[in-house]
C-alpha cells in the first residue's frame, strides 16, 4: 500500500491523482485481513562511509531517510540536489547530508575492525559483534554460513507503539496505522534470510514475543517455515506484572521454538522448578503426589486388594497404622478408627470409591522409609507419596536428603539436574528480568541504566542450550543483539560444559528516540563521532561483552557474586575472545581492480570459521600467497605460484579452507582438483564481483 501510495503521488496531474487516490482508499476499506500485510517502502540505508559527490543518491542526516535526493553538482560545501521523483530543487550543506543505498542498489561491504578482547590466547574461538543494520549484515552473513548456523536466537522489536523500534529509520509509533503491517514487512525480510541461514537437517529458531505481535508472527513464522515444527512457550519474566490501564498485568512474555529438519527437545532440567538448578536450592519439595488413584478406571472393585484405610493420629495428624483391605462386601462406614485416630479412604469428593496406588504392605514399606506421609490442608487428610522414580533416585544417592518436615515430608536435592521433557509454561526465578537482566547489567556500568529491559541471562541461556545441547560446537547467531544477552549466555553455557560453541551477534548503534532529540538539539547527526559513542553497540554491547569475559566492570572492578546453577564467580570471567567490527561500505566507483584485499581479509576469516584472531595485512604489497595456518586457512592470489601454494599446503596438513583468486573458471576447477579434504573457494580478481550484496535476485 505504501509503495502504491508512492507511485500515486508521482503522478502529475493534480485532479487524476487525486481521484486514483480516493479510489485506492476506497478499496482498501474493502480488504479482508487475515495474515495480509502491506509490502511498504523498501528499506533505505545510510552509507556514513560513503563520499556525497555528484550524482549521489542521499538523505539530510536530520531528516527521514526516505526523503531522498539525487546531487546533481556540488559548489564547494554546498550539494544542489533535486528531490527524488520530484522536480523540486533544494540546496544543502555536503556535511549534513548522507549517501543512501535502496533496496535493489547493488552495495559493497567490509568489515571495519573496532576492537576486540583475548581473554583466552592459546584458544582459537573466536566471537563476533558486527555494528551493523542487520537487514544487510544477515545478507552478507548469507553468503558466509548459508546453510551452516545451527541456532538462532532472536528478540526482536515487540512493535508496543513506545517508538522503541524504527523502520526505514523512522521511529514507529501507536498513532501509526501501519504500525502491525510495518512490523511485518520488516520481519519478513529478515526471516527469510535468516532460514537461508539455518542447517536444513538440523537446526533451531527461537525468536521471544509479547502479546502486541504473537499472533502475526506465529502465522508468518508458519507460511515461512511450513515444514518445520513449531511451538509457543510461555515464560514469566515479571511476577508481580506490568500495569496497564483497564487490562490485565502482564507478567510473561511468548517464545517461539521452530525446529527444522531432525532438530528435537530432548530431556532437560525442569523448567517449573524454583530456580535454575535445584542442586542450588536446599528448600528441597521432592515431587510428591496424592497416593489416591484418580483415573476412572480405577474403582474400587477394580483391585480389591489397594482398598483399604490408612488411620491417622487425631492430634499430630500423622500416619499411625495401615489397615487390612477390604472386600467389596464390606461397607467401609464400618470401619472403627482405633482410638485416637480417624480413617482416610481413597474415596473422590462425590463419594466414588477409587483405590491406592499400592498394597498395604507396599504403603507400610514407604512410610518406614519417610516416603509416604499425611497431609492436612484446609481440614481435608490426603495421603501423599513418592512413587518409584524419585525413590530409586534417593537410594542411588541422585538425590542429598537434607531434613524432614514436621508432617513427615523429606526434603531435599538432586545432586545434579533431573532431567526431563520441558513444559510449555515456565516458571523460573532466574528468568526474572528484573533480577537477572537489569541488575547484572547495571553491576557491570557502575550503576548507570544504560538499556531498558535486557532479558534475563539464564532464560537465554536455557533456550539457546535447549536448542544445543547436543551440539557443543554449535554456531548461533542473533541479529538482534540489543545489549548482548546472547553472547555472555553462550560464554556461560561453555563454561559450563566444556563446550566450544561460537556466538554472531549482529546490532545497529541506534540511541533512543529521547537521546536522539537531546543530542538533534546540540547540533549532532548520526554518523558523527559523538553520537555514535552513545550507540548501544558502542555503549552497551561491546562493554558488556568486554566486562562479562574479563569479569570486571567497566571501571576494572571484579564483578561480584556467581552465576547460578555453577557457581562460576562473576569475577573469573570466561576463557573466550571476542572481536568487534563495524559492517561498512565502500565507494564502487573508487575501488582499484584487485586492491581490496586487506578488505576482505576479516570476511575471508568468518568465511573460514573465524578460527583464531582475525589476520591483519601488514603491508600494501599483495603477496602471491597468504598462508595462515593459525587461522585454518590460506588464499593463493598469483596463479603463478600454484605449485609453490601447493607446496606449503603439504606442509600445512590442518588447514581446512582455500581460497583461490582467478577469473577463469576451469583453471579454478583444475586448482582445486588436488584438494577434495578442503573447502575451496573461489575469489574473482575485480572486489566488485566478489561480495556484492542488496541486489535484486529474481
Amino acid at each position: 500500500m505504501a509503495l502504491l501510495n508512492d507511485l500515486v503521488a508521482q503522478i502529475e496531474d493534480k485532479t487524476l491523482r487525486d481521484r486514483i487516490a480516493a479510489e485506492v482508499e476506497r478499496v482498501t476499506k474493502q480488504k479482508k485481513f487475515g495474515l495480509v500485510f502491506e509490502e511498504h517502502l523498501p528499506e533505505c540505508t545510510p552509507l556514513y562511509d560513503i563520499p556525497v559527490k555528484k550524482g549521489s543518491l542521499v538523505a539530510l542526516k536530520s531528516g527521514p531517510i526516505s526523503e531522498m535526493y539525487r546531487v546533481i553538482s556540488i559548489d564547494g560545501d554546498i550539494a544542489h540536489c533535486r528531490k527524488k521523483n520530484e522536480t523540486v530543487f533544494d540546496d544543502f550543506p555536503v556535511a549534513d547530508l548522507v549517501s543512501v543505498a535502496e533496496f535493489g542498489d547493488p552495495i559493497y561491504p567490509y568489515l571495519k575492525p573496532i576492537d576486540s578482547v583475548c581473554n583466552a590466547p592459546d584458544s582459537n574461538l573466536w566471537h563476533t559483534l558486527i555494528e551493523a543494520d542487520n537487514y544487510h549484515a544477515l545478507q552478507l552473513l548469507e553468503y558466509l554460513y548459508a546453510g551452516k548456523v545451527d541456532c538462532i536466537y532472536i528478540d526482536p522489536p515487540y512493535n508496543t507503539g513506545a517508538r522503541d523500534w524504527k523502520y526505514n529509520n523512522d521511529y514507529v509509533d501507536s498513532s501509526d496505522s501501519y504500525r502491525h503491517s510495518k512490523w511485518l514487512s520488516f520481519m519478513d525480510k529478515r526471516l527469510r534470510i535468516a532460514k537461508k541461514l539455518l542447517n536444513p537437517k538440523d537446526s533451531v529458531l527461537i525468536v521471544t514475543i509479547d502479546e502486541k505481535e504473537y499472533l502475526h508472527l506465529g502465522c508468518l513464522l508458519e507460511e515461512i517455515f511450513s515444514e518445520s515444527r513449531i511451538q509457543m512457550i510461555s515464560s514469566i519474566i515479571k511476577p508481580e506484572g506490568t500495569q496497564r490501564v483497564n487490562e490485565f498485568s502482564r507478567t510473561n512474555e511468548f517464545i517461539f521454538f521452530v525446529f527444522i529438519g531432525n532438530a528435537v527437545v530432548l530431556p532437560w532440567k525442569d523448567m517449573t522448578s524454583d530456580d535454575i538448578s535445584t542442586a542450588t536450592v536446599n528448600s528441597g519439595r521432592l515431587p510428591y503426589r496424592n497416593f489416591r488413584r484418580t483415573n476412572s478406571a480405577n474403582i474400587r472393585t477394580s483391585r480389591p486388594n489397594q482398598f483399604y484405610p490408612v488411620f491417622v493420629d487425631s492430634i499430630t495428624k500423622k500416619i499411625a497404622q495401615v489397615g487390612e483391605v477390604m472386600t467389596p462386601d464390606i461397607d467401609k462406614e464400618s470401619i472403627i478408627p482405633p482410638e485416637g485416630t480417624f480413617a482416610v479412604f481413597p474415596v473422590r469428593d462425590t463419594g466414588e470409591e477409587m483405590i491406592w496406588y499400592k498394597t498395604p504392605s507396599s504403603l507400610k514399606y514407604l512410610i518406614d522409609n519417610g516416603y509416604a506421609y499425611a497431609q492436612t490442608r484446609n481440614g481435608v487428610t490426603t495421603i501423599q507419596y513418592l512413587s518409584s522414580g524419585p525413590v530409586k533416585d534417593i537410594q542411588d544417592g541422585k538425590i542429598i536428603i537434607t531434613g524432614k518436615t514436621e508432617e513427615g515430608e523429606l526434603l531435599g536435592y538432586y545432586a545434579e539436574d533431573k532431567l526431563t521433557m520441558p513444559k510449555t509454561v515456565w516458571t523460573l526465578k532466574s528468568h526474572i528480568a528484573r533480577d537477572y537482566g537489569s541488575v547484572p547489567l547495571r553491576m557491570m556500568f557502575n550503576g548507570e541504566k544504560r538499556f531498558d529491559f535486557p532479558k534475563s541471562l539464564y532464560a537465554v541461556h536455557d533456550c539457546v542450550s535447549i536448542a544445543t545441547q547436543a551440539k557443543p560446537s554449535a554456531l548461533i547467531v542473533d541479529f538482534f543483539s540489543g545489549s548482548g544477552t546472547t553472547l555472555h549466555a553462550v560464554n556461560l553455557l561453555n563454561a559450563e560444559d566444556g563446550g566450544h560453541r561460537r556466538c554472531i551477534m549482529v546490532t545497529n548503534n541506534e540511541v533512543s528516540d529521547e537521546e536522539a532529540k537531546e543530542m538533534t538539539s546540540r547540533g549532532l547527526n548520526p554518523g558523527d563521532d559523538a553520537w555514535e559513542r552513545f550507540g548501544i553497540a558502542r555503549y552497551v554491547t561491546w562493554p558488556r561483552t568486554v566486562c562479562s569475559i574479563k569479569g570486571k566492570d567497566i571501571n576494572g572492578s571484579p564483578l561480584k557474586g556467581n552465576y547460578l546453577g555453577c557457581n562460576l564467580p562473576l569475577s573469573d570471567g570466561f576463557k573466550s575472545n571476542a572481536t568487534f567490527f563495524k559492517l561498512s561500505f565502500l565507494d564502487k566507483d573508487e575501488i582499484a581492480i584487485g586492491n581490496q584485499f586487506k578488505e576482505l581479509l576479516p570476511l575471508l576469516w568468518m568465511k573460514a570459521g573465524a578460527v583464531g584472531m582475525c589476520p591483519e595485512l601488514v603491508h600494501d604489497e599483495l603477496p602471491a600467497m597468504l598462508i595462515q595456518p593459525d587461522n585454518s586457512f590460506a588464499v593463493l592470489l598469483d596463479e603463478a605460484s600454484y605449485m609453490d601454494f601447493v607446496l606449503a599446503m603439504e606442509s600445512h596438513p590442518d588447514i581446512k579452507t582455500l581460497f583461490f583468486v582467478t577469473d577463469s573458471d576451469a583453471g579454478y576447477r583444475d586448482m582445486i582438483s588436488g584438494f577434495e579434504d578442503k573447502d575451496t573457494y573461489q575469489l574473482y580478481r575485480d572486489y566488485l564481483d566478489n561480495f556484492r550484496i542488496n541486489s535484486v535476485r529474481r
